[in-house]
Order: C-alpha cells, then sequence, then structure tokens
C-alpha cells in the first residue's frame, strides 16, 4: 500500500508541478465564472466550485506531504554521508533531525559564537592589516 502510495504522490506531485496544470486550473475557474450568468449566480453554482476546490486542497496536502518528507529524508541522508566522508567534519552532526528542540539550540548557539569568533578574528585582522598599510 505505501509503495502504491508513493508512486501515486510522485506522480501527482509531478504533474501539479508543471505550468500546463496552472493553465488548466486557470481555464477551470474562468469557465466556472463565465458559467455564473448562465446558471443566474446560484448557490448550487458557488458549491461546485467550493466543492472542488475543497477536495482537491484536502487531498493535495497529503501528496505535497508525503513529496516533502520524502525530499527532506534524502536530504537528510545525503548531508550524513558528506558529513561522514569528511575527516574534518564532527560525526556528532549526523542525524541532527533527531535530535530535541533544546540540543538544537545549543548547537546552533555554538555556531553562532564560532561565526562571531571567526569574524571578530577577521575584524581584528583586517584593522591590523590597515594600521600597518597605513604607516
Amino acid at each position: 500500500m505505501e509503495e502504491i502510495f508513493r508512486k501515486f504522490a510522485h506522480a501527482t506531485a509531478e504533474a501539479v508541478g508543471h505550468a500546463a496544470t496552472f493553465f488548466i486550473a486557470i481555464v477551470i475557474v474562468a469557465v466556472w465564472g463565465i458559467t455564473g450568468p448562465i446558471f443566474h449566480f446560484s448557490d448550487t453554482w458557488q458549491l461546485v466550485i467550493n466543492t472542488g476546490t475543497t477536495i482537491v486542497t484536502f487531498l493535495m496536502v497529503f501528496v505535497i506531504q508525503n513529496t516533502q518528507n520524502r525530499d527532506a529524508h534524502a536530504i537528510h541522508l545525503k548531508l550524513d554521508e558528506l558529513i561522514r566522508a569528511n575527516t574534518h567534519a564532527r560525526n556528532g552532526l549526523l542525524a541532527l533531525e533527531s535530535m530535541n528542540d533544546d540540543q538544537l539550540r545549543e548547537l546552533q548557539d555554538e555556531f553562532e559564537r564560532l561565526r562571531n569568533h571567526v569574524h571578530g578574528v577577521r575584524s581584528n585582522s583586517a584593522r591590523a592589516q590597515s594600521r600597518r598599510a597605513q604607516s
């Protein structure tokens, strides 16, 4: 069942991601709008577009979420492989997506301290070079 849904979700995401699908949707809405006077802008006429768009939106949420989950998982695996293959990288950064929010915040703070330290070193180095050039 999962494999069938995966294939369906992938095919659907590919299909709805094309410009032609967007223009088909515009045509459908335009035809609906043009038929308004024919149906005297009745409640049934309005219900057709409301029901149609609601159903499509509801189903697309699941398709989009499945596609995003798969893409994110694939990216995490690729990044994990790059981290693992780099001898200078910390293997502790593998599978960060499994860390809780507090652990991620601590890591973010650490990277910000490193960035600020490097930025501070560069700024000090640039000032020193500027002073040497002026003398």
